[in-house]
């Protein structure tokens, strides 16, 4: 039988899948995405422990469905996805790297020079499925400084091992690592 470890988050409970992802570490599996019910009730509860926002932004492609509701609740017109290509039809794209504990490897985010356009000058909250090592947000907080955003949040529904120990962060519950010995 595969180990899970059991979470519970706004009255949803998950069994999440342990995966190994190194020699030395092994994460609970937590994918969003097709999970109507736990964005649907996870959004609400960010949305209340948010700050005045003018605009939202994640990186693709896990935290999309939950920026796309939390926009929705927040009544606003549109939120901004960094890209992790550049597209054929961006105009001066922004350009940051970085490396996730998921991936594991070197990937660009970048944003289309339009929607640097939408950012500069704005309070913008940075939304993602988990945070973990920071690396993610951090990338995605240099594109928005660099398109003249002010970062005025960063939320997730999870903190994933030393993470959940920041301050600087807004989440729902934290989410154990898993050495392995």
């Amino acid at each position: 039988m595969k180990e899970t470890y059991t979470l519970n988050v706004a009255g949803v409970t998950r069994e999440l899948p342990i995966i190994q992802i190194s020699n030395d570490l092994a994460i609970a599996s937590f994918v969003i995405l097709g999970d109507t019910e736990l964005v649907c009730a996870v959004a609400p509860k960010i949305v209340e422990k948010l700050p005045e926002i003018d605009i939202l932004i994640t990186a693709e492609a896990k935290g999309i469905p939950l920026v796309f509701e939390i926009s929705r609740l927040l009544n606003m017109k549109n939120y901004i996805v960094a890209r992790k290509s550049i597209k054929p039809y961006m105009d001066s794209p922004i350009v940051d790297e970085v490396v996730s504990i998921t991936t594991q490897k070197k990937q660009i985010l970048c944003l289309d020079g339009d929607d640097a356009s939408l950012i500069h000058g704005k309070r913008v909250a940075i939304i993602d499925d988990v945070i973990s090592t920071g690396e993610s947000i951090q990338a995605v907080e240099r594109l928005v400084e660099k398109a003249g955003g002010i970062v005025v949040a960063r939320a997730a529904i999870l903190a994933e091992g030393d993470a959940a120990k920041r301050n600087d962060i807004i989440f729902l519950e934290e989410l154990p690592l898993f050495p392995v010995e």
